[in-house]
């Protein structure tokens, strides 16, 4: 059985769990930050399209090249950079979707061996494709945590 497979359902499923965990949130509570010093949830949503594609991208190269550079991006610089209360949340989710389904698509035509496949992080060192899959998969479920906690802030049912 593929090792491989169930990995790319996770990653998959993150698009539909971060749905799920902004559904029914007006705009004024998207932009709310119900939490001192805490992102919004509009914040939350933009950092993960920002980061899905550079996240899919650093995959695709360890695909395509022998051991790339992957480079470090600076979370707190786009946030304060990118307009993110400005950004339209659907637009925003549809991005995360079609960036998570086109690399299940390329994942999928690949055997197990491509996990061991590695790039050199400018901050981390040595990645595997593994690696990298695995990150990208717990990224979403890691700041729904987060989304979460502002809903119950703003006494959202969650």
């Amino acid at each position: 059985m593929s090792v491989l497979a169930p990995m790319i359902d996770r990653y998959l499923a993150g698009a539909d769990m971060l749905r799920q965990a902004v559904a029914g949130m007006t705009r004024e509570q998207l932009i709310a930050r119900p939490i001192a010093g805490k992102w919004s949830t509009l914040e939350v949503v933009c950092h993960l399209a920002d980061f899905d594609p550079i996240l899919a991208d650093r995959m695709k190269r360890v695909l395509a090249e022998d051991r790339p550079a992957l480079l470090g991006a600076d979370e707190k610089r786009f946030a304060a950079a990118l307009a993110y209360h400005e950004r339209d949340p659907e637009e925003e989710l549809g991005l995360i979707a079609q960036t998570r389904s086109q690399m299940a698509r390329i994942l999928r035509q690949q055997s197990d061996d491509v996990l061991k496949r590695v790039g050199v992080h400018s901050e981390r060192g040595e990645l595997t494709l593994e690696r990298l899959l695995t990150i990208t998969t717990n990224h979403i479920p890691h700041h729904v945590k987060f989304i979460v906690e502002k809903r119950q802030a703003l006494g959202l049912p969650t």
